[in-house]
């Protein structure tokens, strides 16, 4: 089997130490984590985990099992790239040197990126997408002086019907 990318949602209590234990379920099958975000969820009281990883159905379908026997967790899921709605939020620090060059302006309008702080000394840019989307800006912003970069963990939702409360109810 070929290893390729999975988005595993998984539906917790918020109690003390279930990240480690999540992460630690991943790491004794020597999974990478590309990316983890965690929030509340539309369920009052229950929490979501967004996991991103590169692997096979088979060890992905074996990880979830394990995930849902985690006293804590009410129910995991994965899902396949073209089954979920994604984005990703990156911020960019840049130097104000270059701010008002009309190739700059540009940039920002070509990545459909926005500017959230305007300091004396720098601007901080933000752009939601894909990794890629914010890859490209990432790299088309280097050559002006690229302070700090910072990108968050994917967040999903699915594209087909999955009404999540009503399953938990169930």
């Amino acid at each position: 089997m070929q290893a390729q990318s999975f988005t595993v949602s998984v539906y917790t209590e918020n109690n003390i130490g279930l990240l480690n234990r999540v992460t630690s379920i991943f790491l004794k099958r020597h999974i990478n984590i590309e990316s983890l975000t965690v929030s509340e969820s539309e369920i009052s009281h229950v929490h979501r985990f967004t996991i991103v990883v590169n692997t096979t159905e088979e060890q992905i379908q074996k990880i979830v099992l394990q995930l849902e026997k985690q006293v804590e967790v009410v129910r995991a899921y994965y899902h396949k790239v073209d089954e979920i709605i994604f984005q990703e939020i990156a911020m960019y620090k840049i130097s104000t040197e270059h701010l008002y060059s009309s190739k700059l302006q540009q940039l920002f309008k070509k990545h459909a990126a926005q500017m959230v702080e305007i300091e004396p000394d720098f601007v901080v840019i933000e752009k939601a997408g894909t990794y890629e989307d914010t890859k490209a800006l990432y790299e088309a912003l280097v050559p002006y002086g690229l302070m700090q970069f910072v990108r968050s963990g994917r967040i999903a939702v699915t594209r087909p019907k999955m009404l999540i409360s009503e399953i938990l109810k169930q």
